[in-house]
C-alpha cells in the first residue's frame, strides 16, 4: 500500500488527537468502573473497524485484512499482557485510583517504543529479505516456549524488576510512598522519582519484552510499516480499558498462553514459507483471508476450552471445599 508522507501525518495527528481526548476525559485520578471500562472498549473497537474498512474503501481489500489480521494479533498478545500488568500493579501497590493514570502513561511509552523497533523491522526487512528466516525461527521458538510454560504450570507470583528500570531506580532515587500523580518529589533536598513514576516505566520497558515475540508476528502478515503501525496503535491504545474491563476474567482464560503459542507458531511458519518464496524456492504461500480466518478461530476455540475448563475448576474447588466442611462438622 502506498502512503504518502501527508497520509502518515494525518494519521499520526488523528492518533494523538484520540490520545489526547482519552486522556483530558481520564484526567482526574478516578476508580475505573465496568461500565466506564465498557464503554471505551467498544469506542476504541469501533474506531479500528472504521479504520479498517476506510483502508478497505480508499485502499483495497487485502490492505484492509492486513491490518485486521494484524489488530486482532497484537490485540490477542496485549490480553497475555495484561496478566504481567496485574502482576505490576500489585508488585507497586498501586492506589485503585491512580491505576488508569499509570496504564495511560505506561501505554504512550510503550507507542513510543514499538514505533522506533517497527521503524528499525521495516529498515531490515526492506534490505535483507532473509531476516524472515530469523523472525520465523524465533516465533516458532517462541511458541514452543509458551507450551513448556503453560504445560509447566509455573506461574510468576511477583514481578522482577529489569535491569534498566532498577538502573534508573539507582540514578534517581525512589520517595518511600505515593505522593498522588506527581512523578518527582524532593525528599531532603534531593529530587527523587515517586513510585507512580516508577511503576509507568515499569509497564512501558516491559512492553520491549512483549514487542519481541509481537513485532515478528505481525510483520510476519505484512510488510507494510503504515498497517503494522496503526495496528499495533489501536491495539495498544484500547488496552488500559480492556484492564480493567476483564481484569477478573484473565484468571479464567486457562488455555490462552496454548492458543497464542498456536498462532506464533502458525505465523512462524508463514514467514519461514515467504522466505523459502523469495529465495526463488516454489513454495505454497499462506494467504491473508486464511490467516484472519484461522487466528480468530484459534481464539474462539481457546476463549470456549478456557471458559469450560475454568468452569469445572471452580465446580471442582467448591466441592473439596463443601466435603473439607462437612469433614470438619
Amino acid at each position: 500500500m502506498d502512503v504518502s508522507m501527508t497520509m502518515w501525518v494525518l494519521t499520526i495527528l488523528g492518533l494523538c488527537a484520540l490520545i489526547a481526548v482519552d486522556f483530558f476525559i481520564g484526567r482526574k485520578p478516578h476508580d475505573v468502573s465496568i461500565k466506564e471500562a465498557g464503554i471505551w472498549t467498544i469506542v476504541w473497537i469501533v474506531l479500528a473497524v472504521l479504520f479498517g474498512l476506510g483502508l478497505l474503501v480508499w485502499g483495497d481489500s487485502q490492505a484492509s485484512g492486513e491490518f485486521f489480521a494484524g489488530y486482532i494479533t497484537e490485540k490477542s498478545l496485549s490480553v497475555d499482557n495484561l496478566f504481567v500488568f496485574v502482576l505490576i500493579m500489585a508488585k507497586f501497590a498501586v492506589p485503585s485510583h491512580l491505576q488508569q493514570r499509570v496504564l495511560m502513561v505506561g501505554v504512550l511509552i510503550a507507542l513510543v517504543l514499538r514505533a522506533i523497533f517497527i521503524a528499525a523491522g521495516a529498515a531490515i526487512i526492506a534490505n535483507f529479505s532473509w531476516v524472515f528466516y530469523i523472525f520465523g525461527a524465533f516465533l516458532i521458538y517462541t511458541a514452543w516456549k509458551l507450551i513448556q510454560e503453560a504445560r509447566a504450570d509455573d506461574e510468576e507470583d511477583d514481578y522482577e524488576e529489569n535491569r534498566l528500570l532498577k538502573s534508573i531506580e539507582k540514578r534517581f532515587g525512589v520517595a518511600d510512598r505515593y505522593h498522588g500523580t506527581k512523578l518527582f518529589v524532593r525528599v531532603n533536598g534531593k529530587r527523587v522519582m515517586t513510585p507512580l513514576m516508577v511503576v509507568m516505566l515499569a509497564i512501558g520497558t516491559t512492553d520491549i519484552l512483549f514487542a519481541l515475540d509481537s513485532i515478528p508476528a505481525i510483520f510476519g502478515l505484512t510488510q507494510d510499516p503504515y498497517i503494522v503501525f496503526t495496528a499495533n496503535a489501536f491495539a495498544l491504545m484500547g488496552l488500559r480499558q480492556l484492564y480493567f474491563l476483564i481484569g477478573g476474567l484473565l484468571k479464567k482464560l486457562v488455555h490462552l498462553s496454548y492458543g497464542l503459542s498456536v498462532i506464533l507458531g502458525f505465523i512462524g511458519v508463514k514467514l519461514v514459507l515467504h522466505a523459502l518464496h523469495e529465495s526463488g524456492l516454489h513454495v505454497p504461500e499462506i494467504s491473508i483471508p486464511f490467516s484472519l480466518a484461522f487466528i480468530c478461530a484459534v481464539l474462539v476455540v481457546t476463549t470456549i476450552t478456557s471458559l469450560i475448563a475454568s468452569k469445572k475448576q471452580s465446580e471442582k474447588a467448591a466441592l473439596e471445599a463443601a466435603e473439607k466442611d462437612a469433614e470438619q462438622h
